[in-house]
């Protein structure tokens, strides 16, 4: 379900799922820093963004600044788009750190573009 007039309601369900996902993440920490031994898996990944305009690469990028365990390091130009650099601390390996960024930006795309979608 897409258009202008169910943005809102993604958008509040983007937001809900978001802070889940912040309070999961704040867990991982805490439980990393409260426990013996390290649960840490520390990695720099690059990412290729489906985002196109520069609010929305600022906006991923701010939302995984945010995301405790994650922190965005820059954004490199490729050809037919821009690739974010991201450290990530708790995933296993690079896809799984890759794919779980991608997912939180198609859910941010589709929170707020007017149809959902990616490119036009």
């Amino acid at each position: 379900m897409t258009g202008p007039a169910t943005l809102p309601l993604r958008f509040a369900g983007f937001v809900l799922w978001y802070i889940g996902q912040v309070f999961r993440s704040a867990g991982m920490v805490l439980r990393d820093v409260a426990t013996p031994g390290r649960q840490a898996t520390p990695r720099v990944v690059r990412v290729p963004l489906q985002s196109w305009t520069d609010a929305q690469v600022a906006g991923i990028g701010a939302l995984i600044t945010l995301t405790p365990g994650t922190l965005t390091l820059g954004v490199v130009e490729r050809d037919g788009g821009r690739d974010l650099l991201v450290h990530s601390m708790y995933d296993p390996d690079n896809p799984s750190a890759v794919a779980a960024l991608r997912d939180m930006e198609a859910r941010m795309l589709n929170a707020v573009t007017i149809r959902g979608g990616f490119r036009p």
